[in-house]
């Protein structure tokens, strides 16, 4: 098992708080494996192995019919006497009401709890219901490039070059770990993918026209890193002399951010400091989600490169927004707390370097201002815009 010590950091200050860990993100996004670090954490902490409850409840393990009385009755058989435990329950949003029995195990006995699921459902209203001001939301994320040079062994001098093959396969962890070819890792993906579109959405929501749900998808998927609406999916549609409504396609567009599939970035405009309600992009969870539909094609570095930039901001706790000033854009605006950044991203620089800049430049604040991109002689700063390789920027610790 290779570690995600980045995962383990953020969860230390809360352990043994009398709250309920939430580790929420896509599918095979290495959910699992960071409950098994936990309970390894537990035990070099001197806790006792009969003390560590663990419980997976997929689709495979659990029976039909199991409900969330019986996830109960289960883990109360567990507990004796006083002692605490500690709960590492997997895959939570295929039990209905489970939240009902983790607030009970909460409120009834000295444990520390411990979930992670595959849905967003696990945030939703009847969570906030029983677990009111009692949860705290770690998002896990697929590996990260700095995650990826550790789990293929690599040195992060090698950055730029694993790099390359970063863009190539994406971060699913089975992909990092193994030494797949890029067909057989597209294969992998692919199954991840079904996956989540079948038991997360499809069955879920009884999607009755599979061909024309799985139509919009693809074509959000096509378009990463545009501008896109409903109305906008709606027009396409009719090109192809197919409709649903506008309704529906909200409907499918959040569905899809549920199973953590895509996630919005909403435009947010610089000058009034608010969040406009239209245009938003969309970006996926992990990149080989493109590959897997549409092979891979180096015209689509440009909208791939920024949905890296965007994950990385996202692992690093910035709420990440397109910026708009007037009639300029700025491909990302990052906020945490009181810190800003302002990011550019491309593939190649221009010759003139002011087609990259110049939208950066109208910002006049003195926060850290960013323009990424592959070029290999990227470095350097210009009228206190730094010029970063793309590699070098995402293991940069420092921003």
């Amino acid at each position: 098992m290779i570690i995600r010590p980045d995962y383990i950091n953020e969860i230390i200050p809360f352990m043994d708080a009398s709250i309920v860990k939430i580790l929420a993100g896509v599918r095979r996004c290495g959910k699992s494996t960071i409950l098994s670090m936990l309970a390894e954490e537990f035990e070099k902490r001197g806790i006792d192995k009969q003390f560590i409850i663990e419980r997976q409840y997929n689709e495979v393990d659990i029976q039909d019919g199991f409900s969330y009385k019986d996830m109960f009755n289960d883990i109360k058989a567990q507990i004796k006497g006083k002692e605490r435990y500690y709960l590492l329950l997997d895959e939570l949003q295929e039990i209905d009401g489970w939240e009902k029995t983790v607030n009970t195990l909460l409120e009834k006995y000295n444990v520390d709890i411990y979930v992670t699921g595959s849905n967003s459902k696990l945030m939703s209203s009847e969570i906030s219901t029983y677990l009111t001001g009692r949860y705290v939301l770690i998002p896990v994320y697929t590996l990260s490039l700095r995650e990826y040079i550790a789990f293929k062994g690599k040195s992060v001098n090698d950055s730029r070059t694993v790099f390359d093959e970063y863009v190539q396969y994406g971060g699913f962890p089975v992909i990092g770990i193994s030494n797949f070819d890029t067909n057989s890792a597209y294969q992998v993906v692919e199954g991840i993918y079904a996956s989540v579109i079948t038991n997360d959405i499809s069955k879920r929501h009884k999607i009755r026209n599979q061909e024309l749900f799985d139509r919009v998808v693809r074509y959000i998927i096509e378009n990463v890193g545009k501008t896109l609406s409903a109305n906008t999916i709606v027009k396409f549609l009719k090109s192809e002399n197919r409709s649903l409504s506008v309704e529906t396609i909200y409907n499918y567009l959040k569905w899809l951010n549920d199973a953590f599939i895509i996630y919005p970035c909403k435009r947010y405009d610089l000058q009034g400091k608010e969040l406009l309600k239209t245009q938003e992009k969309y970006y996926l969870s992990d990149i080989s989600f493109k590959y897997s539909q549409m092979g891979f094609d180096t015209k689509m570095l440009s909208a791939l490169f920024e949905n890296i930039v965007y994950l990385e901001m996202k692992r690093r706790g910035y709420e990440v927004y397109i910026g708009k000033k007037y009639d300029k854009e700025i491909d990302f605006v990052g906020i945490r707390r009181d810190e800003k950044i302002y990011v550019q991203v491309c593939v190649q620089l221009s010759a003139e370097l002011s087609r990259e800049t110049d939208n950066l430049m109208a910002i006049k604040d003195h926060y850290r201002k960013y323009v990424v991109c592959r070029d290999p002689l990227a470095g350097g700063n210009v009228n206190g815009i730094q010029i970063v390789h793309i590699a070098d920027f995402l293991i940069d610790e420092n921003w």
